[in-house]
């Protein structure tokens, strides 16, 4: 059975852009949020964890359920979104080097 697709590719970035604002006001900005999230993995796992690849890992968290659940629209949703997320604390980190 095919899926059925609720969004197109532009609706569906539509809301990827207003969860990641929406996080933004609950929890502040995604390079201090994934910060905070690198920090407590680096302390757990004993390895140390960059802003940038706590949104890698949530990326690829989205993708192990959409390989259970393909039809889940905010897991798409969702992994747009880190993908935005990554790449805005990779340019944060950039900036921040020079």
């Amino acid at each position: 059975m095919k899926p059925e697709i609720t969004m197109d590719r532009f609706d569906l970035l539509d809301a990827a852009k207003e969860a990641v604002r929406d996080r933004g006001e609950e929890y502040g900005s995604p390079w201090e949020n994934h910060e905070r999230i690198a920090v407590m993995w680096s302390a757990i796992m004993g390895v140390e964890f960059e802003p940038e690849q706590v949104a890698l890992c949530l990326a690829a968290m989205k993708i192990a359920r959409l390989s259970y659940n393909r039809d889940h629209q905010d897991s798409w949703k969702d992994l747009a979104g880190y993908a935005a997320v990554g790449s805005e604390c990779l340019h944060e980190r950039e900036n921040a080097n020079d």
